[in-house]
């Protein structure tokens, strides 16, 4: 057996095992490894779960933000297709109120048209009667002028003049009525 330690002026040995430098480094090494046991794998392992929790729950609030993302836009598009039907019943609800207006309107029209042409034709039927009032007075004086010119004598007797008068109207008035014409009495006399 060689001595492990040797003399000062003799060469170390580089395969040479030196026991008291080994048990030196075990108990620094096993202290080192106690220390970085106790105190620094401790903290890694809390960084670590710190650091899980934290991506985790990143996914886990990204994955609830999206459902809560599509939740809203499954709303936005039920309120959008709400207010689209809205749209479209407001829409014929005023095409509805318009035709009612128009048809109304229409209605008031006639009515306001039927009313002017009665009261055009009421006024037109007096004034027919009121010309007619006024010819047949003027035909008889006329007729009785003709008849005294024609015969030459002045008749004296207004009551049978405008009596045989009225009778003449009358007939020419009913031949009329019944469809004979008007041009052939009023174009003998």
């Amino acid at each position: 057996m060689t001595p492990i330690f040797l003399a000062a002026d003799a060469e170390p040995n580089p395969l040479g095992f030196n026991v008291a430098e080994f048990v030196l480094v075990l108990i620094v090494f096993v202290l080192l490894y106690l220390l970085v046991r106790k105190f620094v794998v401790p903290a890694f392992e809390k960084s670590f779960a710190e650091r899980r929790d934290a991506i985790e729950g990143g996914i886990e609030r990204a994955e609830q933000a999206q459902a809560e993302a599509a939740r809203l836009l499954e709303q936005y598009n039920a309120q959008l297709a709400e207010a689209r039907s809205e749209a479209a019943q407001i829409r014929e609800g005023a095409r509805a109120e318009a035709q009612r207006i128009v048809e109304d309107l229409r209605t008031q029209a006639q009515e306001e048209s039927a009313r002017i042409v009665a009261r055009g034709e009421e006024q037109l039927a007096a004034q027919r009667s009121q010309v007619v009032r006024e010819l047949r007075g003027e035909i008889g004086t006329l007729a009785v002028e003709l008849s005294e010119k024609i015969i030459g004598q002045k008749l004296s007797d207004d009551a049978t003049v405008r009596s045989t008068v009225d009778a003449f109207l009358a007939d020419i008035e009913a031949q009329q009525s019944a469809g004979h014409g008007a041009a052939s009495p009023g174009g003998s006399a």
